[in-house]
């Protein structure tokens, strides 16, 4: 399936997944389904619990949903190769559907970035303009955020993604993971790249990194109005609203800045730092965040008591 010489248009990739672990690959398979599991079955809980209790259609729990949507997405974007390499020991995958995959995953990625953003506002207007929250974050200007937390990722990526298909492509057409990223995909080219490197540099400048400052500004006027409140206990009731959201976002940015710096700078880092590094960003976010949230959100975590104590009471019922 390793194709060499000069190929213009590429028909098929080959998708390594774990080298040099191939012995003890359905092994390494049961913690990565573990996190599917997880990640599928927690988000669609998420989503289930606010789509089923009015209490909780307001602004703050549909921004939740919306980041559960794209954890959802993310999660399945990755499965289909991932699951193909595991359970099916399939490897190659047709160039079209490498870039759709690319696709989705970049964009899934522009948009978690993007409502972690809107998150932050959300909770900086919560506590620092408290008694005009219901006027500034109204359910129409959230969805608004949703329309343009949908489209910014995807339309920016377009011209980059589309581009691939017509540069010639030499060499072993082979990428060290179980799914298909832009910044490998575009090492494989023979031609002069330099604009998708360029666009795709801007890109990640002027969204992910954008979007990272626009939210330390956001928890630094957080902090300045918390550390003005008269008492402790007042700081603490008023941060503790944040700990859920501050955890996502640490989740997500940590190993997104650690992928980008390893892809651009790490080049003669060994094959399983990179490998470590995508695994990280794509699996762990998606598992992590509805396990934060069902622990630190107060109201969803009452209805999971809920649902456990009325399981209680029918199991002895039954008993």
């Amino acid at each position: 399936m390793v194709v060499s010489n000069i190929t213009y248009f590429s028909p098929m990739f080959y998708l390594t997944g774990f080298p040099g672990l191939e012995a003890i690959k359905h092994w390494i398979f049961i913690p990565f389904f573990c996190m599917y599991l997880v990640a599928i079955s927690g988000n669609c809980f998420i989503l289930i619990i606010i789509k089923t209790n009015p209490r909780l259609h307001t602004p703050m729990y549909y921004l939740l949903s919306l980041l559960a949507l794209t954890d959802l997405g993310l999660s399945v974007s990755t499965l289909p190769t991932t699951v193909g390499i595991f359970w099916f020991n399939y490897h190659s995958i047709y160039f079209g559907a490498c870039q759709i995959q690319m696709f989705c995953i970049h964009s899934f990625s522009f948009m978690e970035s993007s409502v972690l953003l809107v998150m932050s506002f959300d909770r900086f207007v919560a506590i620092c303009y408290p008694l005009r929250y219901s006027v500034i974050i109204t359910g129409r200007r959230v969805i608004r955020a949703g329309f343009f937390v949908i489209l910014r990722g995807p339309v920016a990526l377009i011209p980059i993604v589309l581009l691939l298909k017509v540069f010639p492509y030499c060499g072993s057409l082979v990428l060290s993971h179980s799914f298909c990223l832009h910044q490998e995909v575009i090492h494989l080219a023979c031609v002069d790249t330099t604009f998708n490197n360029l666009y795709g540099l801007m890109l990640v400048v002027f969204t992910v990194m954008l979007d990272l400052v626009l939210i330390a500004l956001s928890y630094g006027l957080i902090l300045h109005t918390v550390a003005g409140l008269a008492s402790q206990e007042e700081q603490l009731r008023a941060f503790q609203t944040c700990t859920s959201h501050l955890c996502a976002v640490l989740v997500f940015f940590v190993p997104m800045m650690g992928l980008s710096l390893v892809h651009r700078f790490g080049k003669e880092a060994p094959p399983a730092v990179h490998l470590l590094m995508a695994n990280i960003y794509l699996f762990v976010p998606p598992m992590l965040n509805p396990i934060i949230y069902s622990i630190k959100t107060k109201e969803i975590r009452r209805v999971i008591s809920k649902i456990l104590g009325l399981r209680k009471a029918n199991a002895e019922s039954w008993g």
